[in-house]
């Protein structure tokens, strides 16, 4: 399966993936779903897997560099479901997508970092007063800038924080352009297997390392079935990629492209495990949305217990 498709024009893609949608989830009388994923996702998980064999629907991929144009296709009905962190999440719900998770995970965080690169003389969080960091606007990696800044008693004013996609993120570091990027695995991976950067603050203790499925509630009204086999899948995937970690690192690295070392490391590192949407995941999620709150980046406190769907839970039919 194609791999390398990232939505760079993502009005054109969700204004058609919108026009196309009643005719592929009808088409031949099989469910069509429309899985949103990001680098590293899901997709290669399930592939390797062997969850993608025998599938009683179709599953139309559509891959994004990160969790905001992710969020967007989900807003506008373009996806149906995809994977997204904590924090992204909040922000697109704050700002009135009608979303849900109705699926969580727990990852170390330490993956989630700041970088720097290699010859860099910083030390800490406390040498970035006064410097550049990129980062996306609302992303795990914007968060655990603020939180990192936080931690050194530095607000975010301090800092010169600029909102710039991965890629074009990782070429200003090399260059010069900016002091520092927050970014989230595979990317801390594939900048420290490449020799391009190091980690200068990790997000150990600064993020709750919470992920999620998040889907529309049209598909969570409409495909209720076909989203809990997905999310049955990708929790038995998850299960047999630890069972199976080198099999599994050399077909992640072949199915997303990127190197071998850096499959293995940023897997390894994340010990991702799919868990019910417990009291302790809400209370996470809460403390994060306050945070954003006091940060100002969203307008009114969220109460994330209406962001949830909790039929999905093992046990629940």
């Amino acid at each position: 399966m194609q791999r390398r498709h990232f939505s760079s024009l993502l009005t054109a893609s969700v204004a058609a993936a919108s026009f196309l949608s009643p005719v592929l989830t009808h088409a031949q009388g099989r469910t069509v779903l429309r899985a949103g994923d990001q680098k590293g996702g899901l997709q290669a998980l399930l592939e390797a897997a062997g969850e993608l064999k025998d599938l009683p629907y179709d599953i139309k991929w559509s891959e994004f560099p990160a969790a905001a144009p992710l969020a967007e296709a989900l807003n506008a009905n373009a996806v149906d479901l995809g994977p997204i962190g904590d924090a992204p999440l909040l922000f697109t719900l704050a700002a009135g997508s009608k979303v849900k998770a109705f699926a969580a995970n727990r990852s170390d965080a330490y993956g989630t970092a700041l970088l720097v690169r290699p010859d860099s003389p910083f030390k800490s969080a406390a040498d970035l007063k006064g410097k550049s960091i990129a980062t996306n606007r609302g992303s795990i990696g914007h968060f655990v800038t603020l939180k990192a800044l936080a931690s050194v008693g530095l607000k975010a004013e301090d800092a010169q924080i600029r909102f710039i996609p991965p890629a074009d993120a990782k070429l200003a570091l090399t260059q010069g352009a900016v002091d520092a990027w927050a970014t989230w695995e595979p990317y801390t991976a594939l900048a420290e297997t490449g020799g391009h950067a190091r980690v200068l603050v990790n997000g150990r203790g600064l993020w709750s390392g919470l992920g999620f499925l998040a889907a529309t509630e049209a598909a969570l009204a409409d495909k209720r079935a076909v989203l809990q086999d997905f999310k049955d899948r990708v929790a038995r995937a998850q299960a047999w990629s630890y069972q199976n970690s080198a099999q599994f690192g050399a077909a992640l690295a072949r199915i997303v492209g990127i190197p071998a070392n850096a499959a293995q490391l940023q897997f390894d590192r994340r010990a991702t495990r799919w868990q019910d949407i417990d009291a302790g995941v809400l209370a996470d999620q809460q403390a994060t949305a306050d945070f954003y709150l006091a940060a100002g980046l969203i307008k009114q406190r969220l109460d994330v217990r209406a962001t949830f769907d909790t039929r999905f839970q093992r046990g629940k039919a």
